[in-house]
Order: C-alpha cells, then sequence, then structure tokens
C-alpha cells in the first residue's frame, strides 16, 4: 500500500467520527493542562518563596495522584465509547481486505495524533494558563507575587510521562479489542440483539444494605478524630452501593413495576417501563459514575468554601487585637517587676517606631485542659473517651474581667460565673476537680473570648473567679494532675496598631529581638510568645485557602469528568433510540406520544444520578462537620448554607449541561424521523 494510507484513514475515521472524537481529545488537553499547572505551582519556586507558599504547595502535592489516577479513569473509560461506535467501520475495512494487522496500524495512527495534539496543546494552554493560576493561587492566600513568565521542565517532564503511559495503556486495550474480537462481531455490532435484562435481586439489596451502612456511619460517628478515619470507608461504601443500586437495582425496580398490572398495561407507563429496563441495564455503570462525580463536586467544593469563609471569622476570634505579647507570670515581687519591664520594652519600642495605639488590653489568665462533666470540670490526662468533652478552660479574675468590659461584677469567696460558648449551663453549682463545689452566679451579659479558643477543637470553658488567690488555688488542681505538663498563669498584653499588614510583621520582629535581650540580660526571665494577627492571617490563608484552591482544581476535573460521560451518554442513546423511534410510531404510537415517551426516559436517566448525589451530600453532613471541626470550624449554619447554595448552583449548572447535550440528541433522534 503506498505511504500515508493508514495516516489518512486514521485522520478521515477521526473527522468522520468528530462527535466523538473531538470531545475526548478536548478533554485530553484539558486534562494535561490541568495536570501541568497542579504540577507546576507544586515545584515553583517563586511559588515557594512567598509567604505560605510551602504549605500550599504540600496542598497542592495531595492533588498531583488523584488528578493522575482520575485522568486515567476518564480517558480509559471515555475510550470504550469510541470502540464501540468505530466496530462497524473496523468491521467493514475487514471485509474489504484489510488485515488485522492493517487495522492496527490505522489504531496506532489514530492514538498517537490524539496524543500529540492532546499532550502538545495541553502543555500550550499550561503554560499559557500557569502564570493566570499562579496569580490566582495567590490572590486567595492573599499575597502577592511578580508578573515574569516561568516554564518548569520538571512539570513538562512529569506532565508528558504520565500521559504517554495513559495512551500507551488505551493503545494496548485497542490492540487486545481487535484481536480479539471477530469482524463478523464488528459489523454487526449495531444490530446484535440483546438478552433481557434479569433483575439481580442480591445485588440490588446489597447495595441498600451497603448504602445504608454507609449514611449510618455518617450520621452515628460523634468524634471528629474517629469521623477522619471513618470518612474514607464511608466513601468506599457510598461508591460500592451506587454502583450497585444503578446497575441491579434501578433493572430490579423496574421489573417490579412490570408485575404491577394496573400500573404497567397502560400506554403511557408500558412503553416507558419497557425501555427503562434496557436503558439502565445498559447505562448503569455511567449514570453511577456520574452520580459519584457529582457528589465529590459538592462535597469538596462546599466543604472547601466553607474553609476559605470561615477565615476573617477565625482570625477575628483568634486575633481579638492586631498583636498580643504573653509571658508566664506568677504573684511573686520578682514575678512583678519583670511584667513591668516587658511592658515598658514594648511601650519603648512603640514609641521609637511612632506608632500610634488604638486600644490595649491587659489582663492575667489562666489556660489549661480540662473535660466537661454535667456537674462542672476536671482535669484528665488519661482514658479521655470523647473528644468533643475535652476543652481548654480559661480562668480570669473579676477584677480583670470589670477592667476590659467596663461591668461592674462582684463576687463572694465561694462564687464564680461560668460562660460556655456552645451551650447554656443553668446548674446552681459547678464543680471543679481538686477544687470543690462553686456557686453558680449565671453567664455574664458581656462574653470576654479568649483568642487560644479558636485553635482548639472545640470552645472552650471560661470561669470568672473571685481574685488571684483563687486563681492560683485552680492553677494548683490542674498541676497536681498534670505535672510537667501543667500550665502557668500568664500575662496577656494586646493592643490596636494603625499599621499596615507588612508593618505588623516587622513590628513583630523587632519586638522579638528587644524581648530577647532582655532574656539574655537575665537567666531567669521567661519565655515570651509575641504574636500577630498579620503574621498568623498568611498561614490561615495557606491553609485553607490551599484547601479551597484544590478544590477548585479537583471540582473542575470531575467536572470535565461528568461532562463527558454526560455528553457520551446523549449521543449513544441518540443513536439507539432511532430505531426505536420509527419501531414505536410503526405499531400504532403518534410521533407526539412517542417523542414524550423518550424524553420522559432521558430526563429521568439523566436527573436520577443528581437527586441521588443531593441524598449523598446530605447524609455526609455530620461527617462533613465533624471533620471541619478538626479545622477550627464550628459554625454549622454556615455549612448548611454553602451546602445548599453549592447545590443549586450545581443542579443549575447541570441542567445547563443536560439542555445543550440534548441537542445532540434529538437531532440524530430527527434524523431517524426525517427519513
Amino acid at each position: 500500500m503506498k505511504r500515508g494510507l493508514y495516516f489518512r484513514l486514521a485522520a478521515t475515521g477521526m473527522s468522520k467520527n468528530k462527535k466523538f472524537y473531538f470531545p475526548y481529545i478536548f478533554t485530553c488537553f484539558c486534562m494535561v493542562m490541568m495536570y501541568y499547572i497542579i504540577q507546576f505551582l507544586r515545584i515553583s519556586d517563586d511559588f515557594r518563596t512567598m509567604r505560605g507558599g510551602e504549605s500550599m504547595q504540600m496542598i497542592l502535592g495531595m492533588g498531583t495522584p488523584v488528578i493522575a489516577v482520575f485522568s486515567w479513569i476518564l480517558l480509559y473509560y471515555t475510550n470504550s465509547f469510541l470502540i464501540r461506535r468505530r466496530q462497524k467501520e473496523f468491521g467493514l475495512y475487514h471485509i474489504l481486505g484489510m488485515g488485522k494487522r492493517e487495522l492496527v496500524k490505522i489504531l496506532i495512527w489514530e492514538n498517537l495524533m490524539t496524543a500529540v495534539i492532546s499532550i502538545a496543546g495541553g502543555l500550550l494552554g499550561g503554560i499559557l494558563f500557569s502564570k493566570l493560576a499562579e496569580l490566582a493561587a495567590v490572590k486567595i492566600v492573599g499575597n502577592h507575587l511578580g508578573y515574569k513568565m516561568t516554564i518548569e521542565p520538571k512539570a513538562i517532564y512529569y506532565t508528558v510521562s504520565l500521559f504517554l503511559a495513559i495512551f500507551a495503556v488505551i493503545l494496548l486495550r485497542m490492540l487486545i479489542f481487535i484481536f480479539r474480537t471477530k469482524p463478523v462481531d464488528m459489523l454487526k455490532s449495531e444490530t446484535a440483539g440483546e438478552k433481557p435484562p434479569k433483575a439481580n435481586w442480591i445485588l440490588a439489596i446489597a447495595g441498600l444494605i451497603i448504602l445504608a451502612g454507609a449514611y449510618w456511619i455518617a450520621v452515628s460517628i460523634e468524634e471528629p478524630m474517629e469521623a477522619m478515619l471513618w470518612f474514607m470507608v464511608a466513601v468506599l461504601m457510598v461508591i460500592v452501593a451506587t454502583y450497585l443500586l444503578f446497575i441491579a437495582g434501578s433493572v430490579a425496580f423496574c421489573r417490579l413495576m412490570q408485575k404491577k398490572k394496573n400500573y404497567y398495561y397502560k400506554t403511557r407507563h408500558f412503553v416507558s417501563i419497557s425501555s427503562m429496563v434496557y436503558r439502565m441495564k445498559r447505562n448503569g455503570a455511567g449514570l453511577a459514575s456520574i452520580c459519584i462525580l457529582s457528589t465529590m463536586v459538592l462535597v469538596m467544593v462546599s466543604s472547601t468554601v466553607c474553609l476559605y469563609a470561615s477565615i476573617e471569622g477565625n482570625l477575628a476570634k483568634g486575633y481579638p487585637q492586631q498583636f498580643s505579647v504573653e509571658m508566664a507570670s506568677g504573684s511573686s515581687l520578682e514575678d512583678k517587676d519583670r511584667e513591668e519591664k516587658l511592658k515598658e520594652t514594648v511601650g519603648q519600642t512603640i514609641n521609637e517606631n511612632k506608632i500610634k495605639l488604638k486600644e490595649t488590653k491587659e489582663y492575667h489568665i489562666l489556660s489549661t485542659a480540662c473535660v466537661k462533666t454535667d456537674e462542672g470540670i476536671k482535669f484528665e490526662h488519661e482514658n479521655i473517651k470523647s473528644l468533643d468533652s475535652l476543652k481548654m478552660l480559661y480562668i480570669l479574675t473579676v477584677a480583670d474581667y470589670n477592667r476590659l468590659t467596663g461591668e461592674n461584677l462582684s463576687l463572694e469567696k465561694n462564687e464564680l460565673y461560668v460562660y460556655l460558648p456552645d451551650e447554656a449551663y443553668e446548674k446552681d453549682t459547678f464543680q471543679v476537680e481538686g477544687c470543690g463545689n462553686w456557686k453558680n452566679k449565671g453567664t455574664p451579659d458581656n462574653q470576654f473570648i479568649c483568642g487560644d479558643d479558636v485553635e482548639t477543637l472545640n470552645s472552650g470553658v471560661y470561669l470568672i473567679v473571685p481574685d488571684e488567690a483563687v486563681m492560683d488555688q485552680f492553677e494548683a488542681a490542674q498541676r497536681a494532675v498534670y505535672g510537667e505538663n501543667a500550665s502557668s498563669e500568664k500575662l496577656c498584653y494586646a493592643f490596636d496598631t494603625d499599621l499596615s499588614e507588612e508593618g505588623q510583621v516587622s513590628l513583630v520582629s523587632e519586638l522579638q529581638n528587644n524581648i530577647s535581650t532582655l532574656q539574655l540580660q537575665d537567666e531567669q526571665f521567661p519565655m515570651v510568645n509575641v504574636n500577630a494577627r498579620a503574621v498568623s492571617k498568611s498561614d490561615y490563608y495557606a491553609l485553607y485557602g490551599g484547601l479551597f484552591f484544590l478544590g477548585i482544581l479537583l471540582g473542575s476535573v470531575f467536572i470535565f469528568g461528568m461532562i463527558l460521560i454526560i455528553y457520551y451518554k446523549q449521543i449513544t442513546e441518540g443513536y439507539e433510540d432511532q430505531g426505536r423511534f420509527s419501531i414505536l410510531m410503526k405499531v400504532g404510537m403518534t410521533r407526539k406520544e412517542v417523542r414524550q415517551s423518550i424524553n420522559s426516559q432521558v430526563m429521568t436517566v439523566f436527573f436520577l444520578p443528581l437527586a441521588m448525589a443531593g441524598m449523598h451530600t446530605a447524609f455526609s453532613f455530620p461527617i462533613i462537620r465533624k471533620i471541619l471541626k478538626m479545622f477550627a470550624m464550628n459554625d454549622e449554619k454556615l455549612l448548611i448554607l454553602v451546602m445548599i447554595c453549592c447545590y443549586l448552583a450545581f443542579a443549575v449548572f447541570y441542567a445547563a449541561v443536560y439542555l445543550l447535550t440534548s441537542r445532540e440528541y434529538y437531532k440524530i433522534v430527527s434524523r431517524d424521523e426525517k427519513k
């Protein structure tokens, strides 16, 4: 044969089947581009140098294998549509004299062209959009970076290696198919009869049981750490159950409806149910995949959006003021003298830099771990059964509380005020292990929140006590249990300034240097922590912003997969319904009735995954809430609102994808109608 014949046949075949090949190549292109971008960000030196860059690169590194595995699964799965569609064409080539070796050459050229176009185009797109993605990531984490365009050779190497391996596996699968399939079977693939599907009740019931088990895990787990451990188990159970229910359960349901004679033997239901049996048997796996991808998008995007939306709230709680200087303190004269030296050093540093203070707060506080009980609190370091009961205890004298809030509260020696942010404590007495029972005077009107509270899994327990003697008593009680790990009373000096975020970072460094001088002069000078909201802000945005950006990337990848599967489903349904359209009209149904019946089936099939994805997401709420608690996200109402908004937005997007792809379906069906 003439040189270039196989190349021309491959190019012609791809062109004539452009409805199948172009979306496939475009998806390959997008996958290559996305993978290069995430690899680029993961290893970019410029990205690493910004504040929080290393943390974000670590988070992006977690998403790299996810995209790699999903790219392989998606491209391998969608390639099966191409093979099925080309069977008749390959069979015709064989009848016209081509052997399987010649067919293999055509397939090699097709796969080679697809690989070259996808990898080259994807790399070009990735390089062009990598800077845009980098700037978007920098914007999300609230940082700044230059506009210099760079190319990462390692990212190119990793991307090319991965997708060459994927295309090699796909080609191997196609060659095995060609050598195993008889030419006659390929030629008759579209007209081959299909056995009536049987209802597999065992698999259907197994799917229901597994799904019920996964839902039970999601709603019954109470501990955040336990939720983290069981989350992947529940996810795997949901995936298995979804496939079983769509493949076997849907057919079993249709068979059950066929046995109801009063329902089944009606014109509107007879054709619809009979067709649905075959439709669900063929498309069960694809519909289950759409459902799983939709659920992944909803859970991932809603969780990361919620985390990102809570950043400013957590910063405000964790750092009520711009700066806080904390030092272990006591009641001795030496301790008081060191406190004065610390305040003098801080004040001198502020004056030297001509910084204007807006508000200052000074107080002594004891913060330590405790276990919440029905009667009060106890100190425990072993056998803690519930992490929800593990709290941080904050103890403040009534004098410091009055000075901070402007209140004029008073307490007797055996009295205290109790404040629990998560619940109301209405008992008359409050028990403290090692310190006896105390009379509860209620909850103060002005609730003072310590910045450390947001760093813990659970909100704290706040006690306002009569004086420092009582605070010392509580300190001794927890020291008797915790020993060397016990907490000490500390001085907190907090203030606000008119500095920018860059200025705040500079002031922290200068304060730390000046305080280090004090510590060198006095070997007994305690450790001092200098905290600033601006310093921690980059860490918050690096963690939450990194997860949010990763959620957007993975959500986009999953959406690409979902759109491609929906598109191929619509095309496949169209070619299958061409012949059915004519047959139904020949047996007496009007064109309007046929179109209504087919349209009802298609809408049911394609919107069933969306409904089940919504159900999966709803049942995932309890376990997601527990996991987010590990990231100090305790706003349940925000999570509910975000999940609802994400589902509604996704439903609109899903409907738009359905309407756009359904146009191709009706074009294919209408061709047969015109004939």
